[in-house]
């Protein structure tokens, strides 16, 4: 019988986790705390075992199988606690043969912290996926009028849409995508500044290595202004020194390397990686990631940004947005089994704001922008991509904020498409 809880909001992951609970022995469910990685999960679940509790964490220490139980899947909820839960659940499943035996959760990345702490990569038995903060389609914000694979297949119906008002698109990103937020009308910042709080006063110290948590915000600071943008490590330390205390800084690349380390092990971090295609010279092509926070919300309230200071500041709102789609392409092409990049050239200056590649290697090309002030200067810089790629994209397409119709530019074939009516 399942676990699941009252008012659960579906999300896009569920169909995905049903597929592979037919496939695996287990399934581990990664992801930031807070993302809805356990409710989601007891959607899917017959029994359930919290680590967070102590009586069941002291007999898991002993042996793992001790808090094994019959009715499966069996969630472990925050299996990370006792990392001997890996090698156990991985060697049950080979015992039983059985699929769907196991669900574990986790919200630590411990194959880059603890991996002496586990034997086997469990490949083959535990499947793992990456659960993100919801999405507009999954919060019942986007319509769903046109998805990203009616795009691909040039199927998509042409029409009018509500036309979301800026404070409303500034509303959703400063609320962000975690659950507990999605109701909120008021008060946006307390959950993502909580999460912030709860990173720094604890999270970062799980490895029993202590780091200053002064610095921690500081680099989250920096990161947030940063955000949607190709920094480099020396251009975060130059950031930190321009706006902190001296008493503040992160004095070396290995130290920064460090405190990045551990946010990325926390899945704080969801950095665009560089499209490697063949465009011209393939020395032009850069290969620097765009750094993202996992949530807009976070770089809002690590700025303190409301809504009303984004519309004060469309420089501000306009990455800021950029960070709310990325955040969206990536549960919706995570949902397709595909990828999402960026591309740059390094000496015209061209970029691509996402490149959306599937699992065949075809791709369709995407610039984001806030308001349709700026869609005819996004439809040329795709125009001029599509002529110096030698392999095409299968569409090209405008994600816009503040736009009323699902359009089709009839010159160039690119879509134009508002964030508010999109779905996988």
């Amino acid at each position: 019988m399942s676990l699941r809880k009252e008012n659960y909001k579906e999300r896009l992951i569920d169909e995905k986790i049903s597929k592979y609970l037919k496939v695996f022995g287990a399934i581990s469910i990664e992801g930031p705390k807070w993302s809805g990685k356990t409710w989601t999960s007891l959607n899917h679940a017959n029994s359930v075992t919290y680590m967070t509790e102590r009586s069941p964490r002291d007999l898991a220490s002993v042996d793992p199988k001790y808090i094994f139980s019959k009715d499966r899947p069996q969630l472990i909820d925050e299996w990370q606690l006792v990392p001997g839960i890996w090698d156990a659940v991985r060697h049950e499943c080979d015992n039983s043969h059985d699929k769907g035996n196991f669900i574990l959760t986790g919200s630590t990345s411990l194959f880059k912290q603890k991996n002496n702490e586990i034997f086997h990569s469990g490949v083959g038995r535990i499947s793992l996926m990456k659960m993100y903060p919801m999405s507009l389609y999954e919060s019942g914000d986007s319509t769903g009028n046109v998805s990203i694979s009616d795009m691909f297949l040039d199927k998509v119906k042409l029409g009018y849409e509500r036309k979301v008002e800026l404070d409303e698109i500034a509303k959703f990103i400063v609320r962000g995508g975690f659950p507990e937020n999605i109701s909120r009308n008021t008060d946006f910042d307390i959950v993502p500044k909580s999460y912030i709080d709860s990173i720094i006063s604890k999270d970062i110290n799980e490895d029993g290595k202590r780091r200053n948590a002064n610095r921690m915000r500081m680099l989250i600071r920096s990161l947030a202004r940063n955000e949607s943008s190709i920094a480099s490590d020396n251009t975060i330390i130059k950031d930190i020194e321009k706006y902190e205390n001296v008493s503040d800084l992160i004095e070396s690349r290995t130290t920064l390397m460090d405190y990045i380390g551990v946010l990325d092990s926390l899945y704080l971090i969801n950095n665009q990686e560089a499209f490697d295609i063949n465009y011209r010279s393939s020395k032009r092509v850069g290969k620097s990631p765009k750094r993202h926070l996992i949530d807009p919300s976070l770089a809002c309230a690590s700025l303190d940004l409301s809504v009303s200071k984004l519309l004060e500041d469309l420089k501000t709102f306009g990455f800021m947005f950029e960070s709310l789609v990325y955040r969206d392409l990536c549960i919706y092409m995570d949902y397709l089994d595909g990828h999402v990049y960026h591309f740059r050239d390094n000496i015209s200056g061209d970029e691509v704001d996402a490149i959306l590649q599937f699992r065949d290697g075809n791709y369709g090309a995407v610039e984001i922008k806030l308001t349709d002030n700026s869609v005819a200067e996004a439809i040329q810089n795709l125009k001029r991509f599509y002529t110096n790629v030698k392999k095409k994209p299968k569409f090209m397409c405008v994600i816009v904020g503040y736009y009323e119709a699902i359009f089709k530019d009839k010159e160039t074939g690119i879509y134009v498409v508002p964030i508010t009516s999109l779905k996988p």
